[in-house]
């Protein structure tokens, strides 16, 4: 099974200790360790406000966490964690591997493009020369006709 990559975001109460915070970090670090996964990134975004109230609340404080696991069942026992842990009033969890995995593919797509663009452009470019030059050809036929004459 391929390696898959989450970002989980979470928001606490506002008035929530920095203790507390730090635990049920320690708890989703103790959980993500029995699934043997990556934890690549740990952020305390800290207290920020946020755009529409969220059980009466304006502010809260806001933790993000980077995953790398082969185990997908890991993100529903995070998500189970963090849905019974009272001071978060909201997370998110988002799969990032497909996003990258379709941006990768649209990359080679435009590299396979390009790579066939200049044998046409190559094509399009030889054939404007001859036109190119039969326009010189002319100018310097006339030149010929000159010299030849005199």
């Amino acid at each position: 099974m391929e390696e898959r990559l989450y970002d989980l975001i979470f928001i606490c109460r506002p008035d929530t200790p920095e203790a507390d915070i730090d635990k049920i970090i320690s708890t989703l670090e103790h959980a993500a360790a029995e699934k043997e996964t990556k934890i690549e990134k740990i952020e305390k975004w800290g207290r920020k406000r946020m755009a529409y109230r969220v059980h009466k609340l304006r502010e809260g404080f806001y933790v993000y966490m980077s995953l790398r696991t082969t185990h997908g069942e890991l993100v529903k026992e995070l998500e189970r964690r963090l849905k019974v842990a009272d001071p978060v009033i909201k997370y998110l969890t988002v799969r990032l591997d497909e996003e990258l995995k379709r941006q990768a593919k649209l990359k080679r797509h435009r590299e396979r493009r390009a790579a066939r663009r200049p044998r046409k452009a190559g094509a399009g470019t030889s054939g404007s020369g001859t036109t190119g030059t039969g326009t010189t050809g002319a100018v310097s036929g006339g030149s010929e006709q000159a010299v030849a004459s005199s």
